[in-house]
């Protein structure tokens, strides 16, 4: 398992002591978020406008109501602020980038799939919450990200066994799963506020029993998927 690194393009930049503990990765998440002067439109990215496709790793919940509970209260709570809610059906965490439809062929997302699940890790549990933030979103902390990590690692593992690399290694990964999307530059401490009044709400257990390959698509200031392989943990 390669260390983590810091990155100034990941978030936050420099990685948790403790991957192993959920405590001080959601205590180093807030820590980065709170310092936070200025967040910026998280729709303005290069390379994704509206109606873009790509193919990513991700791990979606569909079912889990409780996980569509939390964030529909969180985002009831953070409504006055005019962010881009994520729609209770689209919650997920995104892992790794695989390459765009226009360049990889059906037959490398079978290679891929098939390469991934000689390589998957077993089964897990992860936790999400407290909420926090990035420079474009308000996010739910996730821990332990120890096994998040093995499972992207294995995830590029398999992608470069058949030249579908990700482009963000495994040392730069910041697991997250997002309830909001920030869509102008504003003040960041309107939104640190709100948020810090929502950090004590009960963790929600996440299973993690397989991973979804995805065609993502942008609908607007959404995003929405088609799940092309749904490959089972070990």
């Amino acid at each position: 398992m390669p260390l983590l690194s810091a990155d100034p393009a990941a978030f936050p930049t420099e990685p948790p002591s403790d991957t192993h503990d959920p405590a001080v990765t959601a205590a180093h998440d807030w820590a980065a978020f709170s310092a936070l002067d200025e967040m910026t439109d998280h729709w303005a990215r290069p390379g994704w406008s509206d109606g873009s496709r790509a193919y990513y790793w991700m791990l979606t919940f569909p079912d889990d109501q409780r996980l569509a509970t939390l964030a529909r209260y969180c985002q009831e709570e953070l409504a006055p602020l005019g962010l881009d809610p994520v729609p209770t059906d689209g919650l997920h965490i995104t892992l790794a980038r695989v390459g765009t439809p226009g360049v990889v062929t059906p037959g490398q997302l079978d290679s891929l799939a098939r390469d991934a699940e000689a390589l998957l890790p077993s089964a897990f549990f992860v936790h999400a919450m407290p909420l926090a933030g990035s420079r474009g979103a308000v996010r739910l902390s996730l821990g332990p990200w120890e096994p998040l990590l093995r499972l992207h690692h294995a995830l590029a593992k398999a992608g470069s066994s058949v030249g579908l690399a990700p482009k963000k290694p495994t040392s730069v990964f910041r697991p997250h799963l997002s309830l909001a999307y920030n869509n102008r530059r504003r003040p960041a401490a309107p939104v640190v506020e709100t948020v810090s009044g929502l950090r004590a709400l009960p963790a929600v257990e996440l299973s993690v029993s397989a991973v979804q390959l995805v065609e993502l698509r942008r609908e607007g200031r959404t995003y929405r998927w088609d799940v092309r392989k749904r490959v089972p943990l070990g």
